[in-house]
């Protein structure tokens, strides 16, 4: 990366990391992937602690979920289960977790968070459950404010995701969105996260690099 590019993004980061402080929510910048991780791996994610997720590239970019499976911590996998009996004790543990892990579809500049979901299994445990909410993003995720955070995920963020899990939508057949109502859309949910009621429940970590979508 060029180095006033990366210069940048440790500036900005700074002053998006003092308005998380001033809206309840604790942040951190590390400029690169390997620095998030050995961050995660030192502050976070230690042995015993309970971990679950959401959907995340920038979790498997950054490497976290490879720590996961040599690390001490308890792994709940949302995906462990065969029975509708064994789907709602993986809720159940999720919703008392340590940590719940997830990026961010967007991040304004004045600290507020921005997620569509479908589902709703990512920004359902953002607002409640997990004792601590713990979110990676690249700095390529940072808008101006909600309105342009909100085109980014519908327009930038939605396509390739569709794509990934295989939808049939307008975007992922024209790259941009469709404000579609069918039974593929994923964007169903849409929350922006303003402030954190409990103190430090939700912490950012800033990367100087692009990640995720």
């Amino acid at each position: 990366m060029l180095e006033h590019k990366a210069k940048h993004y440790e500036i900005l980061a700074g002053k998006i990391i003092e308005k998380l402080d001033m809206r309840g929510m604790e942040g951190y910048y590390a400029a690169t992937k390997e620095e998030a991780l050995a961050l995660v791996k030192e502050k976070f994610l230690t042995e015993g602690v309970s971990v679950c997720w959401g959907g995340s590239m920038t979790m498997e970019e950054t490497g976290v979920m490879d720590y996961l499976k040599e690390s001490g911590c308890e792994v709940i996998d949302r995906g462990a289960f065969k029975t509708k009996e064994e789907e709602k004790a993986i809720k159940a543990k999720m919703v008392n977790a340590d940590y719940f892990l997830m990026s961010t579809n967007a991040i304004t500049m004045d600290g507020e968070l921005v997620n569509i979901d479908g589902r709703a299994n990512r920004v359902s445990f953002l607002c409640y459950g997990p004792e601590n909410v713990l979110i990676i993003t690249g700095m390529n995720k940072v808008v101006t404010d909600v309105e342009e955070g909100i085109r980014r995920v519908r327009n930038i963020a939605s396509p390739p995701n569709t794509m990934r899990l295989g939808k049939k939508t307008p975007c992922s057949v024209n790259g941009r969105c469709g404000d579609c109502l069918g039974d593929d859309c994923i964007c169903c949910q849409i929350v922006v996260t303003r402030k954190s009621m409990v103190k430090n429940r939700i912490k950012v970590i800033l990367v100087g690099e692009e990640l995720g979508y």
